[in-house]
């Protein structure tokens, strides 16, 4: 089994804690859901079909990942562009290219495409970085954000310019440039203000006061908050929790299914989940500072912390602490295509663990 597990370059540390959140995913989901096992089926299918995807990227040495960084993230800034131009509608929002037989967000592949770019842009230059290579850093993940938010996907572009931001932030940032980057984001939140549309802005004004509008826009948080609150130290217990199976909470299978599993499982059910979550994230980090390249370093690093954001936004979002942007829970939440990004990333966890591995004999 040790021989299967090593020749297939998995980590069972990494895989184990992943299945066990996807686990917990299922059930929350099948309560979330309204005890449909279609959708169970439908979520279990996309698992498979992200870990053979997992699977796939872990064959692949970092070394041709390295090189293909840039072909990857040009790939990905032509089809955000296509997007712009000829994307298809849903929604309200323009984020889907048809390809005939496929139809698919390009924003995702940015999750990868853009910490793999700025790690490449990085890796060959003297850490840590100076002024104008910071600079140029930035810019490469601030394109693909930009194109993202225009659609508009502001949880997405949070997402991947955070991944970007990561790799620059672990290469080794001087405090002057970081104070100096603080500076210009204060400068350039009332400008981003500006531009942010109305329903963005009226997110914002709902997280400082959510019962201005009971019914309204603050009706996700408020619901929200009641069945984190109502589910105490040990929860209504499964199918039982009420503000999902009455439907007072609204996106249940989605944005807000923490709130489900916390309702129905209380403090200590929260605590577990939490649990498994830092053992990804630390797992993560651990194979980040034992790589030997500098590329692979930047780019482990950045994938486990990105994964920390997407929890971190979630759980606060859910909880009140910070708007409401559309971001799943990882690994839990109903949806195939975050799903299949994410598991390509700790796929590429996995092959620089191997790889290192492999090295050091």
């Amino acid at each position: 089994m040790r021989t299967l597990v090593r020749a297939l370059h998995l980590d069972m540390t990494l895989l184990g804690g992943l299945l066990m959140l996807a686990s917990l995913g299922f059930v929350a989901l099948y309560s979330a859901s309204g005890e449909s096992l279609d959708t169970v089926y439908r979520q279990g299918t996309r698992l498979a079909l992200a870990l053979l995807v997992l699977l796939f990227m872990a064959q692949i040495p970092a070394r041709n990942l390295q090189r293909w960084s840039p072909w990857l993230y040009a790939a990905g800034i032509g089809m955000l562009v296509l997007v712009m131009l000829t994307g298809e509608m849903g929604k309200g929002a323009q984020r889907w290219l048809d390809l005939g037989f496929i139809r698919f967000q390009p924003s995702e592949i940015m999750k990868l495409a853009v910490p793999m770019m700025v790690a490449w842009y990085l890796a060959d230059r003297t850490l840590p970085p100076r002024l104008f290579e910071v600079i140029v850093a930035c810019v490469l993940a601030v394109i693909p954000v930009l194109l993202i938010a225009r659609q508009p996907d502001l949880g997405t572009a949070l997402l991947v310019g955070s991944a970007g931001l990561l790799v620059i932030f672990l290469a080794g940032l001087r405090w002057r440039i970081l104070m100096g980057l603080g500076g210009l984001a204060l400068v350039g939140a009332p400008i981003l203000w500006h531009f942010m549309r109305e329903y963005q802005r009226q997110r914002v004004l709902t997280l400082l006061n959510p019962e201005s509008d009971p019914l309204g826009a603050g009706y996700h948080i408020i619901q929200s908050k009641i069945a984190i609150g109502s589910g105490g130290l040990y929860g209504k217990g499964w199918l039982n929790g009420t503000q999902s199976q009455l439907e007072f909470l609204p996106e249940r299978s989605t944005d807000f299914i923490f709130a489900v599993y916390a309702e129905e499982f209380g403090l200590l059910g929260v605590l577990l989940m939490l649990t498994l979550y830092l053992v990804v994230i630390l797992r993560g980090l651990h194979i980040a500072v034992r790589a030997q390249e500098a590329y692979d370093r930047l780019l482990a690093g950045s994938i486990a912390l990105t994964f920390f954001v997407y929890l971190f936004v979630n759980t606060g979002m859910v909880t009140g602490l910070l708007p409401v942007v559309g971001v799943p829970l990882p690994l839990v939440s109903y949806g195939g295509t975050s799903m299949v990004t994410l598991m390509a990333a700790f796929g590429i966890l996995m092959s620089i663990n191997s790889h290192r591995r492999l090295l050091a004999r």
